[in-house]
């Protein structure tokens, strides 16, 4: 892809405005949410994991952080970012079927009614899914959208559809990669872990290689708030150092504001971007390097 301008998130893709259901779901009951057994949206949602279970492997982790690494590709702000979302329905979600900027919006404003003084972490609502133009830059949704999980290791349990989609997985067959700790060691610390390639991890090394003026807190949300088998299932804790226990509950409270205010209605962007600009302003102003 060229290296400038954000037309080329465009290139391969047919703009379209999408005409937003009434799947939202205002009053949905908690334990109705992240049903992988059935809905009128799974087998979209189980052919995304089903691709992305095959091939996840080791190898392609590489591959992609080095591919993407150098950001060179192109030059944006983040909130020119943030309206190409307006393009991007996550085709892993079993929730929801409107476009991914009105979620980013719902999570923002959700942390900042209920942590109104801590506007780092409202700014980390806004941004935590902008790695998903990832989808627009002609990327897979398997390897943009869903939950994460540690590859190079055996797959645990709480993996979503552990039991039925890694069979074909390349790395299933080697057992370098199929014992409890594989390729780590007890305790290396997440940061030593290679995760499944997604736009957690993309955003995760945009905010690292700009220099997001934002605490420690926020980067561990935005590369771990997909880690589903982490923070809510309680595996690979054997992995974990003590900063990543200590960092945990920090990605427990955004995952109530990331999952639950799905079905809250949805925002008015319009009405809202002043306030966010202000925080992009102060966090990670001007075009950044994607």
């Amino acid at each position: 892809m060229a290296a400038t301008g954000r037309s080329t998130f465009h290139r391969d893709l047919t703009l379209r405005r999408f005409t937003v259901q009434a799947s939202v779901g205002n009053g949905k009951a908690k334990e109705a949410f992240r049903n992988f057994q059935d809905g009128p949206l799974m087998e979209r949602v189980y052919n995304t994991y089903l691709r992305m279970h095959t091939n996840q492997t080791v190898d392609f982790v590489r591959k992609k952080i080095k591919e993407y690494g150098a950001f060179s590709r192109h030059r944006m702000t983040i909130m020119e970012a943030l309206d190409l979302l307006d393009n991007v329905v996550d085709e892993s979600d079993p929730d929801i079927d409107v476009p991914n900027s009105y979620h980013a919006y719902q999570t923002a404003e959700g942390i900042r009614k209920a942590h109104p003084d801590t506007d780092w972490f409202h700014l980390v609502g806004l941004i935590h899914d902008i790695g998903k133009i990832l989808a627009l830059a002609g990327e897979p949704q398997w390897a943009v959208v869903g939950d994460t999980f540690p590859v190079g290791c055996k797959v645990q349990e709480s993996v979503v559809l552990w039991d039925s989609t890694f069979h074909n997985n390349p790395d299933a067959k080697n057992p370098l990669y199929n014992t409890k700790y594989g390729i780590y060691q007890p305790n290396c610390g997440l940061e030593n872990v290679l995760m499944s390639w997604g736009h957690d991890e993309y955003m995760y090394q945009v905010m690292k290689y700009n220099k997001f003026a934002l605490p420690q807190e926020a980067y561990y949300v935005i590369r771990f708030h997909s880690f589903y088998p982490w923070h809510t299932g309680g595996d690979y804790m054997h992995l974990c150092s003590e900063e990543d226990l200590k960092m945990l509950p920090w990605v427990k409270e955004f995952n109530k504001f990331d999952l639950y205010t799905k079905g809250d209605g949805l925002p008015e962007p319009k009405e809202l971007k002043p306030y966010y600009q202000s925080l992009v302003d102060k966090y990670c102003p001007g075009q950044l390097c994607w």
